[in-house]
C-alpha cells in the first residue's frame, strides 16, 4: 500500500493504434478520474490513432475527446517522448515546447485494449524502464491477445474449448478452397474471428458457405490471422474476473444476455449505455443463472487459466456454457477488461477505489519480486575476445 499518495505519480496510458481505440479512451478516463478521487497524482499519456504520443492535463477529461473540435485541439498540443530512468525505476515523460518539461512516473497504469498496447508491446517499454506497472506481463499479454495461441494452450493443458481451425491471409489468398474444405469438417454454424482483436470487432457467424466467405474477407481487413470456431447454440455467455498475482481470487460469475447471433460491439458498448461498461442492466445478470456446482467449476477453471498463462493484477476469462449438454468451454482471456469490469467487482463486494488500490499494490509486489532476480552474470568471455576462434578474419 502506498503510504503517501500525494508524492506518487501514476501515468495512465491509453488510446493507441488499433480498432478498440475508443474503448480504451473510456477505460483510461475512468481510471484517471477514480485515481484522482483517492488522492494520486495522475499523468494522462495518450497515443493517437497514428501513434503520436501526448501528455497533458487536458487529456484527463472525456469531454476533450467528445468535443467536435477534438482534432484541432489535439493538434495544438505538443507531442511528448519518453526516456528511461532505470536506476531510479521511473519512466520519464518529456513534453516538448518552448520550455522542455520532464515528469517522472513512479508507476504505469496501462488502459489499452487490443494490439499496440494490451498485447505486450507497452509492457515491454515498462520492463525496459524498470518501472512498476499494473497488469499482466509481456509474455502473458502477447499470448492471451492471440486467440489461436490461447486455444492451443487450452488444448495442451486439457482445458475444454470449442473445436477450431486457423489460417493466415497468405493461406487464404493461396488456396481458399482448401481452407474451406477444412472448415466444412467442423460442426456448423461457425464463428469467424480476427485472431488478435477484441470487442467483437470483425466477428461474424456463418451458416453457409456464402456467409463464410464474406465473413473471412471482412475479418482479414482487421488481422492477417483468422480463427474459425464451432458455435455453441444453446448458449449462456458467461465471464469471471480474476484479481491477484500468485494467489488470485475470482469474482462472481456474470451472464451476458444479448439479441442476435453473438455479443456484438453495439451490445457491449453502445446500446443502453453498453453492457461491457457496466450499464445496460437488462443485459447483465449477476450472479449468472447457473447451479452452484457449475459456478464453482467456472471459477476454478478461471483461476487455473489465470495461473496457466501467468496473469497478474487482473484479467477476465470468458466462457461458453452449453445449457443443453451442461458443458463449459473456455473462450477468451482479456488482460485489460473494459473499465476494469468494475461493475462485476462491485457486485462481488469490491468498490472501484479499493480495486484500484489492490491493482497498485499487486503491481508493486510484482515489481519488487522481479527485482530480486539477478539480471547480471560475471563472465570471462570478453577476455577471450581476441582468441583465434573468436577473432574476425581480415581480408
Amino acid at each position: 500500500m502506498i503510504e503517501n499518495k500525494k508524492q506518487t505519480t501514476i501515468g495512465v496510458f491509453f488510446g493507441s493504434r488499433n480498432p478498440e481505440h475508443e474503448v480504451s479512451l473510456i477505460t483510461g478516463q475512468l481510471i484517471i478520474s477514480e485515481l484522482k478521487k483517492i488522492g494520486y497524482i495522475v499523468i494522462p499519456v495518450y497515443i493517437d490513432k497514428k501513434g503520436k504520443w501526448f501528455s497533458s492535463e487536458k487529456l484527463g477529461s472525456l469531454k476533450f475527446f467528445t468535443n467536435q473540435s477534438f482534432e484541432n485541439e489535439l493538434n495544438k498540443l505538443e507531442t511528448c517522448t519518453i526516456e528511461f530512468d532505470t536506476q531510479n525505476q521511473k519512466l520519464v515523460i518529456i513534453n516538448k515546447g518552448i520550455l522542455t518539461k520532464k515528469i517522472a512516473i513512479d508507476l504505469a497504469f496501462p488502459a489499452f485494449h487490443g494490439m499496440n498496447g494490451e498485447d505486450g508491446t507497452i509492457q515491454g517499454i515498462f520492463e525496459l524502464s524498470n518501472v512498476p506497472y499494473v497488469g499482466c506481463e509481456v509474455a502473458c499479454s502477447a499470448m492471451t491477445m492471440d486467440k489461436i495461441i490461447t486455444k492451443q494452450i487450452y488444448k495442451s493443458a486439457g482445458i475444454p474449448t470449442t473445436a477450431f481451425i486457423y489460417f493466415t491471409a497468405s493461406d487464404w489468398n493461396e488456396d481458399n478452397n482448401l481452407i474451406i474444405e477444412s472448415i466444412k469438417k467442423l460442426n456448423w454454424p461457425v464463428f469467424i474471428k480476427p485472431a488478435r482483436l477484441g470487442s467483437s470487432i470483425g466477428i461474424a457467424k456463418a451458416r453457409d458457405l456464402d456467409e463464410l466467405e464474406n465473413a473471412c474477407e471482412v475479418a482479414l481487413h482487421y488481422d492477417n490471422k483468422i480463427i474459425i470456431e464451432e458455435s455453441v447454440e444453446d448458449l449462456a455467455d458467461i465471464t469471471c474476473a480474476i484479481l491477484g498475482n500468485e494467489n488470485p481470487m475470482p469474482s462472481l460469475i456474470q451472464e451476458s444476455s444479448f439479441q442476435g447471433e453473438h455479443f456484438s460491439y453495439a451490445a457491449k458498448y453502445l446500446e443502453n449505455g453498453g453492457a461491457q461498461l457496466g450499464n445496460a442492466q437488462n443485459n447483465i445478470i449477476i450472479p449468472a443463472r447457473l447451479d452452484e456446482k457449475t459456478i464453482k467449476e467456472v471459477q476454478d477453471m478461471a483461476v487455473k487459466i489465470y495461473k496457466l498463462f501467468g496473469c497478474s493484477g487482473t484479467a477476465r476469462v470468458d466462457f461458453l456454457y452449453d445449457r443443453k449438454n451442461q458443458k463449459v468451454y473456455a473462450n477468451e482471456i482479456n488482460t485489460m477488461p473494459g473499465t476494469l469490469y468494475h461493475h462485476l467487482w462491485k457486485a462481488s463486494g469490491i468498490e472501484i477505489g479499493n480495486l484500484l488500490e489492490s491493482l497498485i499494490d499487486l503491481a508493486q509486489q510484482k515489481h519488487k519480486e522481479k527485482n530480486k532476480v539477478t539480471s547480471t552474470f560475471k563472465s570471462d568471455l570478453l577476455n577471450y575476445a581476441n582468441s583465434v576462434k573468436l577473432q574476425i578474419e581480415k581480408e
